[in-house]
């Protein structure tokens, strides 16, 4: 009769798992598998994390990892920032000083698209021939993303990610999305976009090890005029997503004293 497993401690967990996240792999990458003739995404990615510095450059807390700069500023790298309506942007400047207590991530509400492209938690993509399929470790999070020929539906039910079909051109998967929530967030810093957007997301694979995201939003009720970020991920190879519920022993919300 063999002895139960020794049971290992969370904190061990949690850095073996910082660890693969941030550590070059240095493996020979494995080849896709070509019988599929549609090009092909990666199956288990997670934001490209390059943005360091102290805690109070960053601008967040929650985790030990480096960050990428779009989690907290989806504008990020914009010279002038986001074109926002002049009311939007007086909104956008009020919002500076709660953040902590308004973002909607903070009283674990979904990670909703495109905001959990910058996540750190660990995006897992299954690609059949007419959807996609995107699973966030945030709360068991999931995305549908259809490109079985329909087109956006007429009238559609607000949602945290939007409703969303897509189409190939060449080995760029190009996806359109509407019906999202008035109360959507796009980062920390409380950038937001209303039900009336349109997004457009171009997701390519240039190369085995990386997978590009190119988020353009239009959406006239709150900007001057549509924009776009581009957003970088990487594989994680022989990894696991694990049980995350936000809610779950969270002691935050009593703690949240303006």
């Amino acid at each position: 009769m063999r002895s139960p497993p020794e049971a290992v401690p969370l904190g061990q967990v949690v850095r073996d798992r910082v660890r693969r996240l941030v550590e070059p792999d240095l493996r020979p990458a494995r080849e896709p598998d070509r019988r599929d003739p549609s090009p092909s995404l990666i199956r288990g990615s997670v934001g490209d994390h390059t943005f360091g510095g102290q805690v109070r450059e960053r601008g967040v807390e929650c985790t030990e990892l480096p960050l990428t700069p779009q989690i907290i500023n989806i504008a990020a790298g914009m010279k002038d920032g986001l074109p926002y309506q002049p009311w939007a942007a007086e909104l956008f400047k009020s919002r500076s000083k709660d953040v902590a207590y308004i973002d909607p991530h903070m009283r674990c509400m979904p990670p909703n698209f495109p905001r959990a492209w910058a996540f750190p938690e660990t995006i897992k993509i299954f690609q059949a021939p007419t959807q996609l399929v995107i699973l966030d470790e945030f709360n068991a999070s999931y995305r549908q993303v259809f490109f079985d020929g329909r087109k956006l539906p007429e009238d559609m039910v607000p949602t945290w990610s939007g409703y969303s079909v897509a189409h190939w051109e060449g080995d760029t998967l190009v996806v359109e999305s509407a019906g999202y929530r008035d109360d959507s967030w796009l980062d920390t810093a409380g950038n937001f976009f209303s039900s009336e957007a349109r997004v457009t997301e171009r997701i390519r694979r240039p190369n085995f090890g990386s997978l590009d995201v190119d988020v353009t939003v239009n959406d006239p009720k709150v900007f001057t005029k549509p924009w776009t970020v581009s957003l970088h991920m990487r594989p994680l190879l022989d990894t696991e997503m694990i049980d995350f519920y936000c809610q779950d022993n969270n002691k935050d919300l009593e703690h949240l004293v303006r």
